[in-house]
């Protein structure tokens, strides 16, 4: 059985109708088959074409519950004049064509600035598929983020001029930690005050060419690794960083934010009712007590994978504003001298 499509035409009025083209995908076959389109050279850009003074949002949705979220963070990032256009990749195979189509239609006119934003519905739910080498992103930078997470337009665009400086590496906002529990001779995900090794798709940017390497490159092993990433339905935000890091022989940048709100964090208290419950609870990853645990067993099998220890440490954090740091005495205090 092929790869096909189904589509479904919405008439919003007499001069508006949009129909959304929906994959159907029914076996690993039918996946190997379009993971050999996208990642067919014919159907990459020619890397002179690739606009460097802008990049293109990709953002992770699965969820219907955080719809009206996910328009609001897709229709933010479009008001920024560093963002070429936003794609929202659709996870879920089994939200219905209906809402399929209204949800795109409201994208499509829900932009701020210059930047489109548009609805790719995935085939499957496969968290690897946000990581595809698209042909319809034309920059060289991407910043792959979730549908849960506000960052003020300040941030991204300073984290831009971050990346544009340090094109190798991962830029973000989220971080965490590798480490070795040498009691259970295993590896660990955790978290440092000073130090960290992955940075997590909350927020990631990174130069397009690390979406072939992730999705097309790698041979046999990738191959493990992705199918790894299926089977735990988490973690590829960590093998993203381990390919990078075999890359560069370098740790991940972290930038501070000015605001990031994240209204998927566990941490969240549900003060405003069943609201913030139903946004936080939800989502593709998953998010169970063993949270960690399953986290660091990925760690340790991409470790095997791999034979290496890819993952490198960075110290310390960017920030956008380098204000005086001394103390001077005014009146009976002591007070940064600038204030």
């Amino acid at each position: 059985m092929g790869v096909y499509a189904v589509a479904i035409c919405l008439f919003f009025s007499l001069s508006v109708v949009l129909c959304l083209r929906i994959p159907n995908l029914s076996s690993d076959i039918e996946k190997d088959t379009i993971l050999l389109s996208v990642c067919h050279p014919g159907n990459q850009p020619n890397p002179r074409t690739l606009r460097s003074d802008q990049l293109t949002v990709l953002i992770n949705g699965y969820s219907e519950s955080r719809i009206p979220l996910l328009q609001s963070i897709a229709a933010s990032y479009s008001a920024s004049p560093v963002v070429s256009s936003v794609l929202v990749l659709w996870g879920n195979p089994s939200t219905s064509p209906l809402t399929l189509s209204q949800l795109a239609y409201n994208l499509s006119v829900s932009s701020w600035g210059n930047a489109a934003i548009s609805l790719v519905p995935q085939p499957s739910s496969s968290l690897n598929a946000r990581f595809l080498p698209r042909s319809s992103i034309g920059t060289r930078a991407v910043l792959v983020c979730d549908d849960d997470v506000e960052v003020d337009l300040k941030t991204v665009e300073f984290a831009f001029r971050m990346w544009k400086a340090n094109p190798d590496r991962l830029i973000g906002i989220f971080v965490r930690s590798h480490d070795i529990d040498m009691t259970r001779k295993e590896w660990i995900y955790t978290v440092h005050p000073n130090k960290y090794s992955i940075v997590l798709t909350k927020f990631m940017m990174m130069k397009r060419e690390y979406l072939f390497k992730y999705s097309c490159g790698g041979g046999s092993p990738m191959h493990e690794m992705r199918k790894m990433v299926d089977e735990m339905r988490n973690c590829e935000d960590i093998l993203m960083n381990f390919v990078v890091a075999e890359e560069t022989n370098t740790g991940p940048l972290m930038v501070g934010a000015e605001r990031a709100r994240d209204w998927g964090d566990p941490r969240n208290e549900d003060s405003d009712g069943d609201g913030l419950r139903l946004v936080r609870d939800v989502g593709l990853s998953s998010r169970k007590a063993e949270h960690r645990k399953r986290r660091g067993k990925c760690i340790t099998e991409f470790h095997r994978v791999f034979g290496r220890m890819p993952l490198r440490y960075s110290y310390g954090k960017l920030v956008s504003s380098v204000g005086e740091q001394g103390l001077c005495k005014k009146g009976s205090n002591l007070v940064l001298c600038d204030h």
